[in-house]
């Protein structure tokens, strides 16, 4: 019988600072998330500065609350993994600091971890990864459509061309006088009335698996300015509503024709925009009629948080791939294979 893999692991990328204690790469022993939204919603949105200052107030915090809500000392770990990009590059290298530090004071290996590949791998945390599968990755940042042959096996086969899902969410919650986060105000929104206004949905070239919301937001902003210039109260729910299906659509569209393309055994869906109970709804119900499992981590794993790093790193750790304390944070990381 194969060990134990006990790995701490630390994320930092935005703004959310938090560490875990991972074992084998599918038992969170401990996961603890020090969040910052109340500091950032004055602002609308993340400002890197602050979030580097409270990354610093927090990091030592959460790993000895990680550690000691697990009731272990660094001499069971056997790895700290760490998020090295992509993300804001301050808070990223509180972070990858802390690690290293943690790594050199207790002689043990570090892992860098991509960001995205976390968000991924949540989906071990909850049940068993089969493979071929396909992920859709949606989140503040990124909107991505991943084919995964293997562990470590990265395909990028779709992307967004601007302004990834969550932030057209945000930016579009603006505009409606949303406080921040706008993205969860936005679904509670589309939730609360049956009428929608009608907006575009991008599909771009025939056979491409890419995605744009800049233009669904620039036409959100122009419907706004007509009203307002005839003088004509908007609906804020049936604007939520008429966004909220042009994205929803054209996700699990997209994902939908992908799965069938690369014949998935699973298709899981990740990152923060994957607990919008609009999306859940649509992939659940396309993909129960086309027979393909379909698996969405419960809403806390789909946020940032450190246990999708340290189910990232196991099988890192167990393929014999290590960091070093040369590491820096990488803001503009590619999400490579690792196999």
């Amino acid at each position: 019988m194969m060990e134990d893999r006990i790995i701490l692991a630390i994320e930092s990328s935005c703004d959310e600072t938090a560490a875990a204690i991972i074992r084998n790469g599918s038992e969170i022993v401990s996961n603890v998330v020090a969040s910052q939204i109340e500091s950032h919603k004055r602002f609308g949105g993340v400002v890197p500065e602050i979030a580097s200052r409270h990354h610093v107030e927090q990091i030592t915090v959460v790993i000895e609350e990680a550690l000691a809500q697990a009731n272990m000392k660094s001499t069971d770990l056997d790895a700290v993994a760490v998020t090295e990009g992509p993300g804001l590059v301050g808070a990223l290298l509180i972070g990858i600091n802390a690690a290293k530090a943690f790594a050199f004071a207790n002689d043990l290996p570090i892992i860098g971890v991509h960001h995205i590949a976390g968000h991924i791998y949540a989906n071990a945390l909850v049940q068993p990864m089969e493979f071929p599968l396909l992920a859709l990755v949606v989140s503040g940042g990124h909107t991505e459509l991943v084919y995964m042959k293997e562990h470590g096996s990265f395909e990028v086969i779709g992307e967004t061309r601007d302004d990834a899902a969550g932030e057209a969410y945000d930016k579009v919650a603006r505009v409606l006088g949303l406080p921040y986060p706008g993205g969860p105000r936005i679904d509670k929104l589309a939730h609360e009335g049956d009428e929608a206004v009608t907006f575009p949905r991008v599909w771009l070239e025939e056979d491409s698996y890419d995605f744009s919301f800049s233009g669904l937001k620039s036409a959100v902003i122009n419907y706004k300015h007509n009203m307002d210039q005839r003088g004509e109260e908007i609906s804020p729910t049936a604007v939520a509503k008429g966004f909220q299906d042009s994205v929803v659509e054209v996700l699990t569209a997209k994902t939908l024709r992908a799965a069938r393309e690369y014949k998935v055994k699973q298709v899981i869906a990740a990152g923060g925009v994957a607990a919008n109970k609009g999306l859940r709804t649509s992939l659940e119900s396309v993909f129960a009629e086309e027979g393909i499992p379909l698996y969405v981590p419960p809403l806390k794993l789909c946020t940032d948080n450190a246990a999708m790093i340290g189910a990232a790193a196991t099988p890192m750790f167990e393929t014999n791939i290590r960091g070093n304390l040369s590491m820096n944070g990488r803001p503009g990381m590619e999400l490579k294979s690792w196999v």
